[in-house]
């Protein structure tokens, strides 16, 4: 089972890989990815009864 730490950790890794990317193309397919990493991180979260971890563009 995937902890949720690995998962956000795969997320900042797909974002930094886009945040240096100048394909647009690319870079939207890498946050997407991105992107896809923080919902598992959340859905762990819920299953585990934890509160959901905060990610990218979230308010505090």
């Amino acid at each position: 089972m995937k902890m949720i730490a690995e998962y956000l950790e795969r997320a900042h890794q797909f974002e930094r890989m886009a945040a240096h990317e100048s394909d647009p193309k690319l870079k939207a397919e890498l946050e997407a990815q991105a992107e896809a990493y923080y919902e598992l991180a959340r859905k762990r979260a819920q299953k585990m009864g934890l509160p959901s971890p905060k990610t990218k563009g979230q308010p505090d």
